[in-house]
């Protein structure tokens, strides 16, 4: 069994859990996932079955599309409403959203949440949190595509960005930008690259046997797809030669990508990745 299979990830769910039961049901243990969400949010979950697993390091930054909805009034450690509140104010009242979220498009930068995985001096933000301990995070450049008002009185709004978007921060940052404290407080994952929240099935639905294992090609659009003669020199990581104006490749075996391949010199190419 190999391939990507798409999860709508329910709320009160960590990403490791969904990997968890699906190893159970699924009765195989190499099964990993691209992107994670935060227990309290839900939607697009990619996960990679078998060889799939693969080609995690080697695939393209995903863009992202969330709808999110935020508070007004509350500081939190996580720029979100689940975590501990450090500080409360008076809501200013944000009169035109659309207004605010507009001034948000294109690159912006982005200070990443206390509660984040991401590392300072090899050491994770999230733990210093714990240990009350103050660091410096580090300051992000990510990009807005498109961001839209979808309720004003329910501060709710839909966003299209790069990946590596901390929408918690952007729930933040359009508070602090009309004088208001504010975090998020909900999040859905509509879309990851080509892949929708229409596209994805559920943990019940896996049960039942009634979903659909994408073509590992299906992530791996960057690396354009070739078949190649002879097949053994490409099972057995040997160098090839093929004319061709791409860097990097995608070798297939009756339909199914075997390998990746990148150029070494001039129309001599290497193997990166075996994936038999």
């Amino acid at each position: 069994m190999d391939g990507i299979l798409l999860i709508n990830k329910e709320a009160g769910m960590t990403s490791h859990d969904v990997v968890a039961q699906l190893r159970k049901i699924l009765h195989i243990k190499k099964i990993g996932h691209s992107g994670t969400l935060d227990p309290n949010a839900t939607g697009v979950l990619l996960v990679l079955v078998g060889r799939a697993c693969k080609v995690l390091p080697f695939l393209a930054d995903t863009d992202k599309e969330y709808i999110a909805s935020m508070e007004l009034g509350k500081k939190t450690i996580s720029d979100d409403i689940w975590e501990e509140v450090l500080d409360e104010k008076p809501v200013i009242p944000i009169k035109d959203l659309q207004k605010e979220l507009d001034k948000f498009r294109g690159v912006i930068e982005q200070v990443p949440p206390m509660i984040s995985s991401i590392k300072v001096n090899g050491k994770k933000l999230y733990e210093y949190a714990r240990n009350h301990e103050h660091v410096i995070r580090p300051v992000r450049s990510v990009e807005i595509y498109d961001i839209q008002a979808l309720d004003e009185a329910k501060l709710q709004f839909r966003v299209s960005c790069s990946s590596g978007t901390y929408v918690r921060s952007l729930c933040h940052d359009i508070a602090e930008n009309t004088g208001n404290y504010g975090c998020m407080s909900s999040l859905i994952r509509t879309r990851v690259g080509r892949f929708s929240i229409q596209d994805c099935v559920t943990l019940d639905d896996v049960k039942k046997g009634e979903f659909i294992l994408h073509p590992i090609k299906a992530v791996l659009d960057h690396y354009t797809s070739v078949p190649y003669t002879p097949i053994s020199d490409v099972y057995n990581g040997k160098h090839i030669r093929l004319q061709c104006e791409d860097n990097r490749l995608a070798i297939l075996d009756k339909g199914d990508v075997i390998a990746l391949y990148e150029r070494d010199h001039g129309d001599v190419f290497r193997c990166i990745r075996g994936l038999w």
